[in-house]
């Protein structure tokens, strides 16, 4: 029996999850960040009163008289998707769609009272039906975990950061803040992600998806194998300097690197979490008030120590090294800059290598 609210989304042979949560799919640093800030008393009136700084209004406006809104008799094979998506996640109030003329494939969710789902015309363009479902996927994922409200703060302060750039140390707490919300956004991807995958249930379909947003649409000449082991080296390849270069490269961006998402949702896609997901086996909404915020930043911090443990990156190795209590340390981070792999003699504690090791960390 298919529920009266979407009698209207097509029959699909694809398991729908009545009353999911968010945490069920979600990122550990993201969930953590998440119940963290849903568990904080006031929250949600701090952010009614900032609504009237945002220019959500404005981009509502925008959207309605600048772009095409999507519904039965516009655009309606994604009005169809849309629905779709709401209705394997169970989210009851189907939000607003646009497409909006960009030559740059993109999607975004925004808004702080109710969220926005927009698409450009390059996305639509490039990305056949079922790619085009893990997308939708993708950003009603966002909306269930109330990632719009963030993303639309984001997109405030980084357009106040540019106008008070020239303002003495102020660019400079504004960019801090900036900064410290890319880093929990870029995780709120990998978790979007997921929902995509739970909303199209077809894994190469969103390999398919990712492959053609860092290639364009040139499926004959991609191959998936090889495009997650471009992951691979990008994630094991190269010295410390590699890997402080990663760092600096992934600051500005508030989407991880596609190929990482590619190897991230694959490894989730095969995982134990995964499987017990679509048997049924789930955290539900109604439990989320029960959530403890301490257990949700110890499974972050269990994540993120189980990361550093198992990376092959040369800078992660080392840090799990320094936790592990490692010998020959100015060694260990010599050879890791010069990519030499000798064990020569051990550089003295007090030295350079040593001096440089404290200042990195």
């Amino acid at each position: 029996m298919r529920d009266s609210r979407f009698e209207k989304t097509p029959a699909r042979e694809r398991r729908r999850f009545p009353g999911i949560s968010s945490r069920a799919y979600e990122h550990p640093a993201d969930r953590s960040a998440l119940v963290a800030l849903r568990k904080l008393s006031g929250f949600d009136t701090v952010f009614k009163a900032l609504s009237g700084l945002l220019p959500e209004r404005s981009l509502r406006l925008l959207f309605l008289s600048d772009s095409v809104r999507v519904g039965e008799t516009q655009f309606p094979h994604l009005y169809e998707m849309l629905r779709d998506a709401c209705f394997i996640l169970d989210l009851e109030k189907v939000p607003l769609m646009y497409v909006q003329q960009d030559p740059k494939p993109n999607a975004m969710c925004i808004g702080l009272d109710e969220p926005i789902i927009v698409v450009t015309t390059a996305l639509v363009e490039l990305l056949d039906e079922e790619e085009m479902r893990a997308v939708v996927g993708h950003e009603v994922g966002h909306a269930l975990s109330g990632h719009s409200v963030y993303r639309t703060v984001l997109l405030f302060l980084t357009n106040l950061a540019l106008k008070v750039a020239w303002v003495p140390l102020g660019n400079v707490a504004v960019m801090a803040i900036v900064t410290a919300l890319r880093e929990w956004f870029r995780k709120s991807e990998l978790s979007a992600d997921r929902a995509g995958l739970l909303v199209g249930q077809d894994v190469n379909a969103s390999m398919r998806g990712l492959m053609k947003i860092a290639g364009g649409n040139h499926l004959h000449e991609m191959n998936v194998d090889a495009f997650l082991a471009q992951a691979e080296e990008y994630e094991t390849s190269g010295d410390l300097r590699d890997s402080v270069l990663k760092i600096l490269n992934v600051l500005p961006r508030t989407h991880p690197f596609t190929t990482v998402r590619a190897a991230e949702l694959r490894a989730w896609s095969r995982s134990r979490d995964y499987q017990r997901l679509m048997d049924g086996h789930y955290p539900r909404r109604e439990e989320d008030k029960d959530t403890s915020v301490t257990d949700s930043f110890r499974q972050s911090a269990s994540h993120y120590a189980d990361s550093v443990r198992t990376s092959r990156d040369p800078l992660m190795k080392l840090v799990g090294d320094i936790a592990g209590g490692a010998n020959d340390l100015g060694g260990k981070l010599r050879d890791r800059f010069t990519g030499a792999g000798g064990s020569g003699p051990a550089a003295p504690a007090g030295g350079a290598d040593g001096e440089g090791a404290t200042g990195r960390g």
